[in-house]
């Protein structure tokens, strides 16, 4: 795994302990600094190395804890090709096994259907994108390399259309809006993200009001950019969180659910014919009971 240093002057050990992508502990990284597996541009560092800005750190992972196995857990399949998936994800469920997450993720159900691209490394099989374990709806899968590399190119550059849905906290009056806030670690909590001009990306989140209520907001929100927790951090921004979202608001509105925010539709260019495809699910049946609730005060 590659990444890219947003941080100066930090040890090494504990900037990627922060990273909740890693999922790594002090002593676990510091482990894999002393046997090679974690280099920066392209050399081996010490413990105690301090990071730069643009810094690349290329990460090995070995953990004889986790071994990926396949599991039969049923799987929401809106489209299949030879070269894709098209899946459904549960809210809940996590994307893929980590240290934290070791079974009973999508990747686990992923390959116990089907072969997979290789391109994201042994414990990311054919994921092109992520979305948050409690966020549902659609994610793309690629099964083969080659479809893969071209839909990585087209999420860099912007052509893969994520269109969302999300009950957020409070009255929005104006009907439409755009949030263009960059995003960068939150320096008090590296695990969180936060609106910053610091070390910083762009990110900008489209969004329109589908429906008001007495104290919260159905919106459909559209990305031109695709940051770690981008539509959380947004609506948290301008004080508007995502109702039940456990990191960014400080309200837990409905118990024994997730947030309420679910990937609706996905359009983008197949790899191989090269034609538009666009995919609609709508959220699931809690969802919608909940929203249900709202309707009826």
């Amino acid at each position: 795994m590659e990444i890219i240093c947003d941080r100066e002057k930090v040890r090494i050990d504990k900037y990627l302990s922060e990273i909740d992508e890693l999922s790594l502990t002090r002593a676990k990284i510091q482990k894999l600094i002393k046997t090679g597996n974690i280099l920066v541009n392209g050399k081996e560092i010490k413990e105690s190395y301090k990071t730069n800005i643009d810094d690349k750190i290329d990460i090995t992972v070995v953990d004889e804890e986790i071994t990926l196995q396949g599991e039969d857990i049923k799987l929401d399949i809106v489209y299949e090709d030879d070269d894709i998936l098209v899946i459904n994800k549960p809210s809940g469920m996590v994307v893929h096994p980590a240290p934290g997450n070791r079974e009973h993720t999508l990747v686990n159900a992923l390959i116990n259907y089907s072969k997979l691209s290789t391109r994201n490394g042994e414990f990311r099989p054919g994921i092109v994108h992520r979305i948050d374990k409690d966020t549902s709806g659609l994610l793309l899968v690629a099964k083969n390399d080659k479809a893969h590399l071209f839909l990585e190119e087209e999420l860099k550059k912007h052509n893969i259309v994520r269109t969302y849905i999300a009950l957020v906290n409070g009255v929005i009056n104006h009907d439409t809006g755009k949030i263009d806030a960059p995003i960068g670690r939150d320096v008090n909590d590296r695990k969180k993200m936060e609106v910053t001009s610091k070390n910083s990306k762009e990110a900008v989140t489209n969004f329109k009001v589908l429906e008001r209520f007495d104290n919260v907001t159905l919106l459909e929100l559209k990305l031109e950019t695709g940051r770690t927790h981008q539509i959380r951090v947004h609506m948290k921004y301008i004080n508007h969180p995502v109702c039940n979202d456990p990191v960014y608001s400080n309200n837990k509105n409905i118990d024994n659910y997730g947030q309420l925010l679910h990937a609706k539709e996905i359009s983008f260019i197949h790899p191989t014919t090269k034609k538009q495809m666009t995919f609609t699910v709508e959220p699931d049946e809690e969802f919608n009971k909940l929203l249900k609730i709202y309707e009826d005060k």
